[in-house]
């Protein structure tokens, strides 16, 4: 069981020998963190010298970046529910003074503040007597505050005994074939872009060599509105205002030397072809062509080309049928689908049981198919639609006022409603449609609540309100939850064209009718997307239904 919420990880292992210890090492860190794990490099720190050492300015050199990919990596694998930050304020190359005489050797002249302070500091250092456990604890307590500011009385712990296995098969470097590091070229202004949601290691890896990278400015283009149109799962995407916020957290304690500017990106390019400063961009094998596009801009814009430095993707382990390879936002994204996204409200004026589900989403988005799901697994499902065409027949209490108000034209033969020539009645009127729905709704919740009472009487756990106007109806106070299903538009239009045999132009002004997914999901506790084959969707409501059942059972303790 973790027992620190903040921890500090010094590796002073060599460069040479540290990839091959990342993964056990994170592993052991992971059992004794539980939030934040900052990494501090420092490779060849002696703890066990006699004198007390102190931070100096580590080189940047290609074997680094390396590293910094392998380490996000491998956190990526073994201790995902960390959040993992590679500190860089201590990696540059050494500064000269003026004249030629040196400058001190210490990154910190003060202790720099962290967003979270360290509760804990953990090392790889191999210690070769037991002895010294204390003296060398000691050390790297002192070592550490002077770095960084940590919580009074902060803890330290050598993970070297989980390590001893691993240390003795590493391989020793032959004695003279020892590799000389290669310096990193680095440069004054570097840029970057992206849609930076739900910051994971692909990020981190991408802005943390950037960081490495640039000695004065880092500009990081940040995908608004307009450029996440095509993006999966969009609804779910973080508001800009919190991905900026949490890049600058992070920028912040990676490299708060450096000169950060976020600004909002509205087309594929951004400030990276107008401003005659930058001196390199960083892409992957992904974007490397999105890399060129820029220069060729720049060049048409008379600016200097930017250098293309390409960065690895980082593979993700934990990968299922409709994700991507890469760890990637939009894979997050669709782990988020069936959870509790946003804890229920509460509910002091409904009774406990049965437990009330309502579900909706846009014309087209599998709604239906997805209550008939939940009614298999045990719910009840109430139809509000059909509940609708009650409302509308003969004796039924809205069905004088629905004649008085629109007129004895919209009757059939028989007496009953005719609902296409009410709906031609209210089409483009906003004044009638209310006029009809202050009509209608109010008796649809009283069918549905009695729906509800029927199910009590008849000891059912779980009730599902299937309602494609459950938010705009405002009937969220006859629910416990809110579950939204969403799809994308064009999908949307496409199955109603199918469904329905109605133009694209009608499926399109029948979805503009409707709330925007966007809008619905932020009324959400749980979404789901049927974007996929069923196989996934059933996957996502069988999900869904087992977190119901714990969250009523905690209920009922």
């Amino acid at each position: 069981m973790s027992m620190f919420s903040t921890g500090i990880l010094v590796l002073t292992s060599p460069l040479q020998t540290l990839p091959l210890r990342i993964a056990p090492v994170l592993s052991s860190a992971a059992q004794l963190v539980d939030r934040t794990l900052y990494v501090h490099l420092h490779p060849g720190l002696n703890l066990t010298s006699g004198t007390q050492p102190r931070p100096v300015f580590i080189p940047p050199v290609v074997e680094l970046s390396t590293l910094i990919t392998r380490l996000y990596n491998n956190a990526a694998d073994v201790c995902g529910h960390l959040d993992v930050r590679v500190l860089l304020t201590n990696i540059r190359a050494q500064p000269a003074a003026s004249g030629g005489a040196a400058t001190p050797n210490c990154p910190f002249p003060t202790p720099q503040p962290l967003f979270h302070s360290p509760d804990v500091v953990l090392t790889d250092f191999a210690l070769q007597d037991p002895h010294q456990s204390h003296q060398v604890q000691q050390c790297l307590e002192k070592y550490t505050g002077h770095c960084y500011v940590c919580r009074p009385g902060i803890s330290s712990v050598l993970l070297h005994p989980q390590l001893v296995k691993l240390q003795e098969n590493e391989e020793a470097p032959e004695s003279g074939k020892e590799q000389k590091a290669k310096p990193i070229e680095t440069y004054s202004d570097v840029v970057v872009g992206g849609t930076f949601d739900r910051l994971h290691g692909a990020h981190k890896t991408l802005l943390s060599i950037s960081c490495l990278l640039a000695n004065r400015r880092f500009v990081i283009g940040v995908c608004n509105q307009a450029m996440l149109k095509k993006k999966v799962l969009k609804e779910l995407i973080e508001p800009y205002s919190v991905r900026v916020q949490r890049l600058q957290e992070f920028l912040q304690d990676t490299k708060p030397s450096l000169q950060v500017e976020i600004v909002p990106l509205e087309d594929p390019f951004g400030v990276s072809i107008v401003d005659p400063q930058l001196k390199c961009i960083v892409v992957s094998e992904e974007t490397r062509k999105g890399g060129e596009a820029v220069n060729t801009k720049r060049a048409e814009n008379d600016l200097p080309l930017l250098v293309l430095h390409e960065i690895q993707l980082l593979k993700d382990a934990h990968r299922n049928g409709i994700e991507e390879e890469k760890i990637s936002s939009s894979s997050l994204r669709s782990r988020l689908l069936g959870n509790l996204l946003v804890p229920p409200k509460g509910s002091p004026h409904l009774p406990p049981t049965p437990y009330v589900i309502g579900l909706t989403g846009g014309s087209g988005s599998g709604k239906s198919s997805v209550a008939k799901q939940l009614e298999v697994l045990g719910a009840v499902q109430i139809e509000c639609d059909k509940l609708g065409h009650e409302v509308y027949q003969p004796g039924a209490q809205c069905y004088q006022k629905v004649l008085q108000v629109f007129g004895l034209e919209i009757l059939n033969e028989d007496k009953t409603i005719n609902r296409r020539a009410l709906a031609s009645k209210v089409f483009g009127n906003q004044a009638r449609l209310k006029c009809l729905t202050d009509i209608v709704w109010p008796e649809i919740a009283i069918l549905v609540k009695q729906a509800i009472n029927q199910a009590r009487k008849e000891g059912r756990e779980v009730c599902v309100v299937d309602a494609a106007v459950l938010l705009e109806a405002g009937w969220t106070d006859l629910v416990h939850e809110v579950w939204v299903i969403i799809i994308p538009e064009e999908e949307a239009v496409t199955r109603i064209i199918e469904r329905d045999g109605v133009s694209k132009e009608d499926a399109l002004r029948r979805l503009q009718s409707q709330w925007p997914s966007s809008k619905q999901v932020k009324q959400a506790n749980v979404v789901l997307s049927t974007l996929w084959e069923s196989e996934v969707t059933r996957k996502q409501v069988l999900k869904a239904w087992n977190l119901l059942q714990k969250r009523i059972l905690k209920t009922k303790g």
